[in-house]
């Protein structure tokens, strides 16, 4: 019957038990967020075990739903407790001569931190590598062919094989590392030695490059692409290293400029200073435990501003991976179902259709993808130099916060070029970012007149 899965009809065992899997784990986390509120499960640790459920559900559904022999199911189960060995024997190893030492508040704060970042790179991998695995790029056989060929099986496993594997592999690599650390960062026993001794940064990185050439090899058929697709990379840390380059220049002009306005008011000091040194000691000791007491709190203020920031551009870095990994392994226009009058099944349709426009689009959505996951990568660790570490901090930061605002940039574009087939609607969808922001300019500058607040001059008057 029309609209019946095709799973269903091929292989009814593994249809069942993806379907089942996928359930268990839907209702498991509806029920997780609506008892989430209820303090006695919260206490006795329900709702752990109900997301532990709902993990293990995503596992067992992914295996049967990504692939059709039972032995490539079982090597995607197995890469999850591969990771988990390997992150249990990385922590026995690099932590034999620890000694438990009781930490303190800042040391905890840094380490919630740290997971709360590690939690949101595990919801970005397990989200977009879930979907993509159940719907590979290249589409499915609509129906059976003469080579052999069943309905439902993805296409770019006849057409490339090797490049279906290491997009297979790769994506469910991602996906088990995901699904693992989101099981560790659950454990107040486990997380927290495995956070000390890296072993889930290890995780992640790898969770990351296996992203990317997941991407690279689903987005396209063509090797010569795919290593484009690498070079990107490489162009979005020359963005980067120039960015930086510019604010350590700037940051030396106003340097110097700074020291010879001190020197000069070191010398007008000079010039003036009269005082007793025995009275002006006093002074200092009595003025030294409120200078401590607000040097400390101008530091957590500064401490949370950057805690701030780092976790708004890791949001915004995972939107624009979430968004642009779909985008790049789903085209606009679908693919061709079968190779007929010189199309290749599996290739793009906009891409034989109107190749300037499916350009435009692939290269502005890769270059936003790669730039993207490389914020995160930098934004996960703290791999800051310790010499002038708030300096590179600040510059950093500022880097990163110019790299999400060019990705955002190349996601428009992007958007632009894949949403129509027309150059005239593109043309008026970038005229609607340039409506957006003579509104926002508009209300900035009536906000600023119109309700600005008055002077203590006129208060004084009145």
């Amino acid at each position: 019957m029309a609209g019946d899965p095709i799973l269903l009809t091929t292989n009814a065992r593994r249809y069942k038990a993806f379907f089942y899997c996928n359930s268990v784990a839907f209702v498991a986390s509806l029920v997780a967020i609506v008892l989430v509120q209820t303090d006695i499960l919260v206490r006795h640790h329900v709702l752990e075990a109900a997301m532990i459920l709902d993990l293990f559900g995503l596992i067992g559904a992914y295996a049967a739903g990504s692939c059709r022999d039972v032995k490539t199911s079982i090597y995607a189960i197995a890469l999850a407790g591969a990771v988990l060995v390997y992150v249990v024997i990385h922590i026995v190893f690099f932590t034999l001569d620890h000694e438990d030492k009781k930490d303190d508040d800042k040391a905890n704060q840094l380490l919630e931190k740290r997971r709360k970042r590690l939690l949101l790179f595990a919801i970005l991998a397990a989200t977009i590598t879930y979907q993509a695995g159940l719907t590979p790029p290249g589409g499915f056989l609509l129906q059976d062919d003469k080579l052999g060929h069943h309905a439902g099986d993805p296409v770019l496993l006849f057409n490339y094989p090797l490049r279906y594997k290491v997009f297979f592999y790769c994506n469910s690599v991602s996906f088990m590392l995901s699904i693992s650390l989101t099981i560790l960062l659950v454990n107040h026993n486990l997380y927290r030695p495995a956070i000390r001794s890296n072993a889930l940064f290890v995780c992640m990185v790898v969770g990351l490059l296996c992203l990317m050439v997941a991407y690279a090899a689903g987005s396209t058929q063509h090797l010569k692409t795919s290593i484009y697709i690498f070079l990107l990379v490489g162009a979005a840390l020359l963005v980067a290293a120039g960015l930086l380059l510019v604010f350590l220049l700037k940051k030396n002009d106003s340097d110097s400029a700074a020291q010879h306005t001190e020197q000069n008011q070191e010398m007008k000091e000079l010039e003036v200073r009269n005082g007793d040194k025995e009275e002006r000691e006093e002074a200092e000791e009595k003025n030294g435990d409120k200078e401590l007491r607000k040097k400390e709190v101008e530091e957590n203020k500064e401490e949370r501003k950057k805690h701030e920031r780092r976790k708004y551009l890791m949001l915004l870095g995972i939107l624009v991976a979430s968004v642009a990994y779909q985008a790049g392994l789903k085209p606009p226009g679908g693919a061709w179902q079968s190779s007929e009058n010189g199309y290749e099944a599996g290739d793009p349709v906009m891409h034989d259709n109107r190749r300037p426009r499916y350009l435009i689009f692939f290269y502005s959505n890769s270059f936003s993808f790669m730039a993207s996951i490389v914020v995160i990568m930098m934004l996960l660790p703290h791999w800051l130099p310790n010499k002038n570490k708030e300096e590179w901090e600040k510059w950093s930061l500022r880097v990163m916060n110019w790299t999400i605002l060019l990705d955002l940039f190349t996601l428009l574009v992007s958007y632009a070029a894949g949403s129509n087939r027309q150059w005239k609607t593109s043309v008026y969808v970038v005229a609607l970012i340039f409506a957006v922001l003579v509104y926002f300019a508009i209300h900035m500058t009536l906000s600023c007149t119109v309700c600005r607040p008055k002077s203590p001059q006129s208060s004084s008057e009145v």
